[in-house]
């Protein structure tokens, strides 16, 4: 037998009789208990090897959702209203940059969480006009949406975002982006984003 070789022999119950067998004189064996850690070491190495090749292995990329208007649906009438209401304004305001339809959707004193863009609807107005065209409105959201999910008087559109990796800079990876807005009286009221301060 070649040397230095590992043998498991099962014995009666939880008992397992580990024999490390070597050449010539110096063979040895180790008896150990079922309830022993070292007994428990295989298993304990396997659930690291698998929790290790999972964060070796790539994520799930984020998926935009197939169907925009499935998104819409809710049993609620009021949360059906408030998911459209930010859809129809994502559409026609941010993507489509008519800025002259923001009074049909923003309060006039719209509160602003994200740090580049100023509260109320006139700042918000003025901030996008230095950027913003009117273009063709689109019958979808042209940004990939994940989701639309209301409760209370918030909804949240969740989009795929695309980033370079840090490691590898040929290479993207994609994360989640968010935007929620509260509704109050049929207009948006409020904006959260997870901006950072440019």
């Amino acid at each position: 037998m070649p040397p230095n070789k590992l043998l498991l022999l099962p014995l009666r119950g939880w008992d397992f009789r580990y024999a490390a067998l070597h050449s010539g004189p110096k063979a040895r064996r180790y008896h150990l208990r079922g309830n022993s850690i070292l007994n428990k070491t295989p298993m304990i190495l396997l659930l690291v090897g698998v929790l290790a090749s999972s964060l070796v292995s790539a994520q799930t990329p984020v998926q935009a959702a197939p169907d925009q208007q499935h998104l819409l649906a809710s049993s609620d009438p009021k949360l059906a209203a408030n998911k459209q209401l930010v859809y129809d304004f994502w559409r026609e305001v941010f993507e489509g940059g008519h800025l002259e339809l923001a009074d049909k959707y923003l309060a006039e004193s719209y509160i602003q969480h994200n740090p580049n863009v100023p509260s109320g609807r006139i700042g918000f107005v003025k901030f996008f006009s230095k950027f913003s065209t009117p273009k063709p409105i689109e019958d979808i959201v042209k940004a990939p949406l994940v989701s639309i999910v209301a409760e209370g008087d918030l909804v949240v559109l969740t989009f795929v975002k695309e980033i370079a990796d840090p490691k590898y800079a040929e290479q993207k990876y994609t994360t989640t982006w968010f935007d929620m807005f509260r509704i109050k009286d049929g207009k948006i009221t409020e904006h959260w984003d997870p901006a950072l301060k440019q």
